[in-house]
């Protein structure tokens, strides 16, 4: 009998130091966050369409949607974050530091980043691609033809290694300038300090309308890079990765089943099991993560689906005239898909 409490006591101990064993911020984002009231995102200094401050102060853009979305999930209310903006070399600090909650950054998803910079991606928002914008005058209709040529890169940034490796593998000499912000890097270019300049496609976009007649600038067909951008966190904290990645997923799987911030309310009355379950009506996704049963609810209500979000920051409609292509959903042909939510 004796025999049998002491092995019961020494599997009772067993447990609780497994327990003890998990990872040190497990949790700890989660509560952070609603004991403050407020998320912290960290975001690009200026990037159209992904994260961009208008005069009075107001953010805009996909990284803010998704931003705004775990508000939503977390506080209720989607306007319930502060934006911190943040150069190139700054993020990764600022994320392993505690000072931003989620770093949604428009950041490419490498393995040295989500390996080691106490970081962890979540997932994927946007498939991109690193190009050259250069001066229409200059009449080059290729990258290749860069050779000896002077160009702007941010620093910090995987542009810039990905520049030095495109000029290697095709024998090509340039001469890199470099600067820390993104704004000092399109400025310069459009100043005329450099002869092209290499970012993603999507940042080239943005960086053309800086210009006093977009017109005399050339995105180059050339795509050197795979950049697939995504938010990431705080290594070890299972919990906050589980509702910042299941609150993109809502946005995601909202446009596959045609739910936006206009119909939410009376697609409650449809009889798919899949929105039914999406919409809280049925069993408890929610629980599952934490939350309660309209966090994702309040997401769509809110925020709205991903191609609301695309549509209105970087679509075709937009200055930036962005098509979708490769981040269509795969029922279109693209390449965004949410795991099944059930």
């Amino acid at each position: 009998m004796k025999l049998r409490k002491k092995v019961v006591s020494a599997f009772a101990i067993a447990a609780a130091a497994a327990l003890c064993a998990s990872p040190a911020f497990a949790g700890k984002t989660l509560n952070a966050v609603k004991h403050r009231g407020t998320l912290i995102c960290g975001v690009n200094t200026a990037a159209p369409g992904f994260s961009n401050a208008d005069s009075k102060g107001h953010w805009s853009g996909l990284d803010v949607d998704i931003c705004r979305a775990v508000a939503a999930a977390v506080l209720g209310n989607a306007n319930k974050v502060k934006y911190v903006p943040l150069a190139s070399e700054q993020r990764f600090t600022a994320l392993q530091s505690g000072q931003i909650d989620l770093l949604a950054r428009n950041t490419t998803w490498s393995m040295s980043r989500d390996a080691s910079q106490g970081s962890v991606f979540v997932a994927v928002d946007y498939i991109d691609g690193q190009g050259f914008m250069v001066p229409k005058k200059y009449k080059i209709n290729s990258a290749k033809k860069l050779n000896g040529a002077t160009i702007c890169v941010q620093t910090g940034t995987s542009s810039e290694k990905n520049l030095a490796d495109f000029a290697r593998a095709n024998n090509i000499k340039y001469k890199p300038v470099v600067f820390s912000t993104t704004e000092a890097t399109q400025g310069a270019f459009i100043s005329g300090r450099c002869q092209a300049y290499t970012t993603d496609r999507s940042d080239l976009a943005g960086a053309r309308l800086r210009a006093k007649n977009p017109n005399d600038f050339v995105i180059l067909p050339d795509t050197i890079s795979k950049e697939p951008l995504g938010m990431a966190i705080r290594r070890g904290d299972e919990d906050w990765f589980q509702i910042v990645r299941w609150s993109f997923y809502t946005m995601l799987e909202a446009e596959e089943l045609g739910i936006t911030k206009s119909n939410v309310d009376s697609m409650k009355s449809s009889h798919n099991p899949n929105v039914r379950r999406l919409l809280g009506l049925e069993e408890n996704l929610g629980q599952m993560i934490g939350l309660d049963k309209q966090w994702s609810y309040r997401i769509i209500k809110q925020v709205g689906n991903y191609g609301e979000s695309f549509e209105a920051n970087l679509g075709p409609k937009t200055p930036l005239g962005l098509s979708r292509g490769l981040n269509r959903l795969w029922t279109k042909g693209g390449l965004l898909m949410a795991p099944p939510m059930r």
